[in-house]
């Protein structure tokens, strides 16, 4: 099922049924995010005309393109690299004219990996936000207004530098919603949220960032592109790809193998722990009393949860979920769970993310390791790769945020 996910999503399937027609004059393609060179070389692969541009994806990510330059970066804390790429697709769309079309392919990721921080920011300055939001327990929507707020090309401003140039962004989305304005911070979108909005992000979650960045905020100079804007009004956006659609593609799966597979939301957000725990709770119920639905079945889900890191460990949202979800079941004989990122990165570890079985706190415990101390110091990663049990992909070359599957097995016959 997991696997299903991913490939639903792949720039393969989802890029050539939306590829525009050939504009009069020329075709820029630019992009950032995890996804974004395998798109490109997508549209290379079915462009019939010339064309040129520059994506910028993380390390690790890059796919060979002929005429489109990819450039690496760091995710999910940005670097000069990022930094530099985003200053040059500024400069490629720069003295375009209204036949010319800039084709934008943007997937997740792309906030880190397009760092271009605004007038009198620096990338430290940028960075230092970025670690703080990291592990403040923010949501994804409340990390990206405060990034698009901090931005020389994020909240429409890529958009607006395009006029009077035709604008096709296609966004393959992590977000919760698939909000535009929250793929990537919404680099060719307006922007409905304001310099107050993010500064009360930054109070809400006591964020101590330097004080350029607040003055910044504060005098609303970091004011983003605004709906309405005149220079948008030649930016169209599609949207290819979504968690929903990959978690239809998982239960079509389940289904083929006669499981019954029931989807819970393709936008589940809060703190991975407590999610794991009200699953823990939905789980059981099913598996005891056959309520909301019966067993044998598959509950699957996606979204986007957060961690608040306390702990030294290495976190992980879709590990804490996974440990908190098994401590709560307590070793349920019926129950099995598997949670990971479907762009093969949990956090900031090259792993996505975990298998559990019923037997994996009795062999953590075989092992000598605490399941709640380690919760408690955000140490899931280091618990599942203890028992052989991390789920790791590799560079997946898309992105529509978490996928969680718990499977419940039918009561035995008596």
């Amino acid at each position: 099922m997991f696997d299903a996910a991913i490939a639903s999503a792949q720039p393969a399937v989802c890029i050539p049924p939306h590829l525009p027609e050939s504009p009069r004059g020329r075709l820029i393609v630019v992009g950032a995010g995890k996804a974004s060179a395998a798109m490109a070389r997508v549209v290379e692969d079915h462009w019939q005309g010339p064309l040129s541009g520059l994506v910028v994806t993380r390390y690790g990510y890059a796919v060979p393109c002929r005429h489109i330059e990819i450039v690496e970066a760091a995710h999910p804390v940005p670097d000069a690299a990022g930094m530099r790429a985003a200053q040059r697709i500024l400069e490629l769309v720069g003295n375009l004219q209204q036949d010319d079309l800039v084709l934008c392919l943007i997937s997740g990721g792309g906030s880190a990996l397009m760092p271009l921080p605004a007038a009198g920011l620096t990338l430290d300055m940028k960075q230092q936000v970025s670690r703080a939001l990291l592990a403040s327990g923010a949501t994804i929507s409340e990390m990206n207004c405060v990034r698009r707020h901090l931005s020389a090309i994020k909240g429409g401003r890529l958009g607006a530098a395009c006029f009077p140039a035709q604008v096709l962004t296609l966004l393959i989305s992590d977000v919760p919603g698939d909000r535009p304005v929250d793929i990537a911070s919404g680099p060719t979108v307006a922007d409905p949220t304001t310099c107050a909005d993010a500064l009360g992000i930054v109070h809400r979650y006591g964020i101590k960032p330097p004080r350029e960045v607040l003055e910044l905020l504060q005098s609303g100079r970091g004011e983003s592109v605004k709906p309405g804007d005149p220079r948008l009004r030649h930016a169209k956006v599609r949207t290819i790809a979504t968690p929903q659609m990959a978690l239809e593609a998982a239960a079509a799966v389940a289904r083929a193998a006669g499981m019954p597979a029931h989807i819970l939301g393709d936008a589940i957000e809060g703190e991975a722990r407590d999610v794991g725990k009200v699953f823990a709770g939905m789980a059981l119920q099913v598996a005891a009393r056959n309520q909301p639905v019966s067993a044998p079945c598959v509950l699957l889900s996606g979204g986007e949860t957060t961690v608040t890191v306390r702990g030294s460990g290495r976190g992980g949202r879709n590990v804490e979920f996974l440990l908190s979800l098994a401590i709560a079941l307590e070793g349920n004989g019926r129950i099995h769970a598997l949670a990971g990122d479907t762009d093969g990165v949990d956090g900031q570890e090259e792993i996505a993310g975990a298998y559990m079985s019923p037997d994996s706190l009795a062999r953590a415990r075989a092992l000598g390791l605490s399941p709640k101390d380690m919760l408690d110091d955000n140490d899931a990663h280091r618990f599942f790769t203890a028992l052989g049990d991390s789920v790791v992909t590799g560079p997946t070359l898309t992105n529509v945020n978490d996928f969680r599957a718990i499977l419940i097995e039918a009561e035995p016959a008596a």
